[in-house]
């Protein structure tokens, strides 16, 4: 359960106000350009902080504004996948993902150590990107660049996923491709995710909830399939 309570925050004309419990296992975030789908994923992985609320998952707070609590983001113990995988161009593929393995598994448990779904063998298999270890970041295509990167996220040990809009710089043909490997991580790893998006068919084929935001504020929340058959929700989150 993650819990949003009486969260805001402003900068210029634009404003995000949002109250939500998001309670299932991958939730949408859906709306064009400036809807506030960035913002809310950087204020829940600490990249910003609120002027009011709370964000909480579970009993774990990460942010009381009232209690001056504010989490940093490395104490979230969060995944991040963004949109161009952030990857190190001078480090190879297994180089980029064992980068942050000791800090990630000096914040572990022994519980969480032995849980074999994130040894580094496992998720490389899953991935299929063993054979891709000794590459270049350079040479690798885009779809590529991006199970590399969410591989990186899995291997911290995450309690959350983020995806901000990780597909979306990719062509149909690649979309299709790596959509299969995003479905292996939901099923095998069992993580909340929240993942960022502006095409309805990504979410569809991934979220089991989906919110819609439109200038800051969440005007529809539901099913995939409820959520894109209010035509008036989606008609307001694209004259946003």
């Amino acid at each position: 359960m993650i819990t949003i309570e009486n969260l805001s925050w402003s900068a210029g004309a634009f404003s995000l106000v949002m109250e939500v419990r998001l309670a299932r296992r991958v939730t949408g975030l859906y709306g064009v350009s400036g809807s506030g789908k960035t913002t809310f994923w950087e204020l829940v992985a600490g990249l910003r902080r609120p002027s009011t609320g709370v964000i909480r998952m579970d009993a774990n707070t990460f942010v009381d504004c009232a209690a001056r609590i504010h989490l940093p983001p490395e104490g979230r113990h969060i995944g991040y996948v963004p949109q161009d995988g952030a990857l190190f161009p001078h480090l190879n593929v297994a180089q980029n993902l064992r980068y942050g393995l000791p800090r990630a598994r000096a914040a572990l448990t022994n519980t969480a150590e032995a849980d074999s779904r994130f040894a580094f063998e496992h998720i490389c298999d899953l991935l299929g990107i063993t054979g891709l270890l000794a590459a270049r970041i350079a040479g690798l295509l885009g779809g590529e660049r991006q199970r590399i990167a969410l591989a990186r996220a899995l291997l911290s040990h995450p309690r959350l996923l983020l995806l901000d809009e990780p597909i979306a710089g990719l062509d149909a043909e690649r979309k299709a491709a790596i959509l299969p490997y995003l479905r292996r991580v939901r099923d095998e790893f069992e993580l909340p995710m929240l993942y960022v998006s502006h095409a309805a068919e990504e979410l569809v084929a991934l979220c089991d909830d989906v919110l819609v935001l439109a200038g800051g504020r969440l005007v529809a929340q539901g099913s995939p399939e409820r959520v894109f058959q209010r035509h008036d929700a989606i008609a307001y989150s694209l004259r946003a």
